[in-house]
């Protein structure tokens, strides 16, 4: 019998992960041209460092972190670059970005390469592979991976865990990872715990996925300081610090970081990419993809490069059924809507979601009715309905007070409200004027 872990507040939307959980991973063909986003991460972009007409093969560098919080992008396919101009970003905005057109060689550059004595490398020397091989966070707040990755003396890490819950509605891509690449996914942990002189490793995974459970807990038998955790299922489960506390019953205090309660957590996917970096010198240039939803033909789990067009994934997936009415880069709770399908694949894209149109039909929205599910469901403590009123009616220093920048986006309380509130919404509103007027008055 699983044993289940689980943590204050949290909701339970219907999982759809049947429609593609039992699909294995097929790999997208090479696509004609890829548009590259300078901005795929948290923190400053990179600079470009090609020019318009310039030859590329797959793997280079083409555009440089010159901040430590950054990541340099790479060219996921050889081929020419046709234009540097602002395109189309799936988080909603147009953002500069590379386009590269294929010569269908696919050709690596030259310094990827296995090496088999990989864990003699020293920390440093990892680390820069890291850093050089343009990671973020793969579960979907793509922070850059070697920031993370550099703690601060004062603040030592004592337990990383790795994340495998999914509890996104209709996502199954890490699952998948877990069925499929088991080894890498150890072969990477094992990396980030010698880069951290940890002891101590625990791959969290939701007991709706019995089968990855049972892998990972075989593939972990002769580790003793790695263990496999199952986990209730819950939403949001797979958040940062309601996976530590579910974990190791720690809990991260407001305004601060994992780290600050001696924990690191990582996405399964992420450390699957930190083994690829530092045993072959291979860049993040392609990304597991969950296509699916009712309002698409086919669903399934596709092998994408960087930068392809949502409509190619589309494509290969049998097209849009007559009455599919939205398409959405990730998952129904936490995911953006998107205006066209010419958007690329970035590094944190998780899914590509399609609705049809009885389930994307926003309801009228109505007064708040005062029945506090917003609060009981609220996985971070804070009070919803009062915070986005707040931020609706522009009272922002009161928001902040209330803890604005304590919420995780989750939605849970849009999702429970009776009175169909777009409550995340509002606090996603509030925390960008917030900023804004921060920057503006600095």
């Amino acid at each position: 019998m699983l044993r289940k872990k689980g943590f204050r507040g949290g909701v339970h939307p219907p999982e759809w992960k049947h429609l593609s959980e039992n699909k294995a991973i097929q790999e997208l063909p090479l696509p004609e041209k890829v548009i590259i986003p300078l901005q795929q991460h948290i923190g400053a972009p990179a600079e470009t460092i090609v020019e318009k007409g310039d030859t590329v093969k797959k793997g280079q560098t083409i555009a440089k972190a010159e901040k430590f919080v950054s990541i340099p992008s790479h060219a996921s396919i050889s081929g020419t670059i046709t234009a540097i101009e602002k395109r189309p970003h799936p988080l909603g905005t147009n953002l500069l970005s590379i386009v590269i057109e294929g010569d269908e060689k696919d050709e690596w550059i030259e310094t990827v390469k296995h090496n088999t004595n990989y864990m003699d490398l020293s920390i440093e020397e990892m680390k820069k592979a890291i850093q050089e091989s343009g990671i973020a966070g793969m579960g979907g707040a793509a922070f850059p991976t070697h920031v993370k990755l550099s703690p601060p003396p004062e603040k030592p890490i004592d337990v990383v865990i790795l994340n495998g819950v999914e509890c996104e509605p209709f996502l199954t891509s890490d699952h998948r990872l877990m069925l499929e690449n088991p080894d890498e996914i150890l072969d990477g942990l094992m990396i980030i715990m010698k880069i951290l002189g940890v002891k101590r490793g625990i791959i969290g995974i939701e007991k709706n996925k019995p089968d990855a459970i049972r892998l990972m807990r075989t593939k972990c038998e002769k580790l003793n300081n790695i263990s496999v955790l199952p986990l209730a299922v819950k939403y949001p489960q797979g958040a940062e610090k309601q996976l530590i506390k579910a974990a190791v019953n720690r809990e991260v205090p407001s305004g601060g970081l994992p780290m600050d309660v001696g924990c690191l957590v990582h996405n399964v996917g992420t450390a699957v990419s930190i083994y690829e970096a530092v045993s072959s010198n291979k860049p993040l240039i392609e990304r597991i993809v969950t296509v699916t939803g009712p309002g698409i033909k086919s669903p399934n789990n596709l092998k994408v490069r960087i930068g392809t067009p949502f409509q190619n994934l589309i494509d290969f997936c049998g097209g849009l059924k007559d009455d599919a009415g939205k398409i959405i880069n990730g998952g129904p709770m936490m995911g953006i809507s998107q205006v066209t399908s010419d958007v690329p694949v970035i590094k944190g894209t998780s899914g590509i979601l399609v609705l049809d149109k009885k389930r994307s039909n926003l309801k009228l929205e109505q007064p708040c009715i005062g029945c506090a599910r917003c609060v009981d469901i609220c996985p971070m403590k804070l009070i919803p309905s009062s915070i986005a009123a707040c931020a609706e009616h522009d009272k922002l220093e009161k928001a902040v007070s209330m803890g604005l920048f304590d919420c995780i986006e989750c939605g849970s309380c849009s999702f429970i409200c009776p009175s169909k509130r777009n409550l995340i919404q509002y606090i996603k509103l509030g925390k960008a004027v917030w900023n804004d007027l921060q920057r503006n008055a600095g």
